[in-house]
């Protein structure tokens, strides 16, 4: 019997999880990139997928590059708009962002990234729009019209050469400026820009976990 009950603790426990979280979609609605909002202080990062970073470019049908990580912001944009964004909570990843499937009314708005070529399926983490991938990628949509770089490999890349020359190994630079402290890693297309001066307070950080928990919050580059 005890063993029945603990069973549906369990069950009972991961449906709550999953319950949905309505989001209203105001002014207090940031788009920190094209995977990840705020709403007032709570992050959401789109579950099962991985868009092209702010400074990042991919390659064109026609040779050449397009701003890849800039156009992925502008169409999360677009696609929230002014409406009411409705969110699940799937728990949280490794730097304490909530993950989650978005939608407006019964539209999936992770899955519209994906299938309009704006981002991947994370098959690292999540099978979800594995299938919505492989048709973007059919119909060379988006980062598909191409073989191009994705941003997990950009971030490594980054990460690699930037960490050879930082302090101890950590390439996280820690800024303070008048929007507040703000973690540039080495993928932020400010990070060559930004200079750490540890007399103001300014520091390095080894990982995005450790800039988060000491207070610092990724820069936003959607408009809004």
């Amino acid at each position: 019997m005890p063993s029945r009950i603990l069973v549906s603790l369990t069950l009972l426990a991961m449906s709550l999880l999953a319950l949905p979280i309505a989001i209203a979609n105001s002014a207090s609605v940031s788009i920190v990139d094209g995977d990840t909002i705020d709403v007032d202080s709570k992050r959401i990062r789109l579950h099962g997928i991985d868009a092209p970073e702010a400074g990042q470019s991919c390659k064109k049908a026609g040779g050449g590059e397009w701003p890849c990580g800039r156009r992925a912001i502008e169409e999360l944009e677009q696609l929230i708009g002014d409406e009411s964004l409705n969110c699940n909570d799937l728990g949280t990843d490794d730097f304490g962002r909530t993950l989650s499937v978005c939608y407006l009314g019964p539209i999936d708005i992770n899955e519209v990234m994906v299938r309009n070529g704006f981002a991947w399926s994370f098959r690292k983490y999540a099978s979800d729009y594995n299938d919505v991938e492989d048709q973007a990628r059919k119909e060379q949509l988006g980062v598909w019209q191409r073989t191009t770089q994705t941003p997990w490999e950009f971030r490594a890349r980054r990460w690699e050469v930037a960490e050879q020359s930082a302090p101890d190994g950590c390439p996280i630079k820690g800024n303070i400026s008048r929007n507040g402290r703000i973690y540039h890693a080495p993928w932020s297309p400010w990070y060559s820009r930004t200079k750490i001066d540890t007399s103001k307070g300014e520091r390095w950080f080894c990982d995005e976990a450790e800039a988060t928990s000491a207070g610092w919050r990724a820069p936003f580059w959607g408009s809004r």
